[in-house]
């Protein structure tokens, strides 16, 4: 049956976890003018896991780990939505899965912001924030420090640099008030070491100052299911603007990944699952 479904699967371009991921790595290189030349750094971003049998399951996980420690990276970034399998999926807890992550290996380590999807659900589809999601103590429980509305100075090659965890745009506390929290992230820089911010949905692009320069995203899944290019459904305000990949607007970058696993239908058409490889510095 697993193969059936790989070979239907596979006859009409699309992806899924069964079988054979058809996993890709996406590489960039982008050139902030305020990231110093000097400063090389390898970022291997992941996002939209989605983690649940039998599609973006514990085998499909430990792939994209040894895919990831493959490249090499100086730094693993985690962009939210470990939780919430599409439909047709079970369901599989934080403790099973946060250990396999615990495997990326990189010199400064891996660090993860939030999703919609790591909060639980509230009438009328809202989220709530809680104070530690079951996503965010598993995470931490294995090592992965996980960032909401949160500055930290990290050193490497001699050289400091900002991470910025951005908290989720979607969740909400239960006054309505959303969790991200730009302003109260931003003032947390205490000098002006060059930033790299990480913030699931990138809606929150159009309001990220110069001093930040690189911003890295998910959520849209480059829409997941496409059609001769182009996607239908794009759950963004800014519909296909921010859909994947590197965009500059006013000299700001941005970094939106295609994510790993499915959201709604356990279905990739023509967005196949990515390891995201960026390089900074270097020469121009």
């Amino acid at each position: 049956m697993v193969a059936l479904l790989r070979r239907i699967f596979h006859a009409f371009g699309a992806h899924s976890w069964i079988g054979e991921p058809g996993l890709v790595v996406r590489h960039y290189a982008p050139k902030p003018r305020n990231w110093p030349q000097d400063l090389t750094l390898r970022i291997a971003m992941l996002s939209d896991f989605h983690i649940a049998e039998p599609w973006t399951g514990l085998d499909a996980l430990e792939t994209i780990v040894e895919k990831t420690n493959a490249i090499q990276p100086d730094i693993v970034l985690l962009v939210g939505d470990f939780e919430e399998g599409p439909r047709f999926s079970r369901h599989l807890p934080p403790s099973d899965w946060a250990p396999v992550l615990a495997k990326l290996k990189s010199p400064l380590g891996t660090f993860a912001v939030l999703g919609n999807h790591d909060y639980p659900r509230i009438a009328r589809k809202r989220h709530r924030a809680l104070p530690s999601p079951a996503a965010m103590g598993a995470l931490e429980a294995v090592g992965i420090r996980t960032l909401i509305n949160e500055a930290i100075p990290l050193q490497w090659n001699a050289k400091t640099f900002w991470l910025l965890g951005l908290g989720d745009q979607i969740a909400e506390f239960e006054d309505g008030q959303s969790l991200a929290d730009l302003d109260r992230t931003l003032s947390q820089m205490t000098h002006d070491a060059p930033a790299i911010l990480m913030a699931h949905e990138p809606d929150i692009f159009p309001e990220v100052p110069d001093r930040v320069s690189l911003t890295l995203s998910g959520h849209v899944h480059r829409g997941q299911i496409r059609f001769f290019g182009y996607a239908p459904v794009v759950p963004s305000k800014y519909g296909r603007r921010y859909l994947h990949g590197h965009i500059v607007e006013t000299g700001r970058h941005l970094v939106v990944g295609g994510g790993l696993g499915h959201s709604g239908v356990p279905l990739r058409f023509d967005a196949p699952p990515e390891i995201v490889l960026i390089e900074l510095g270097g020469p121009a």
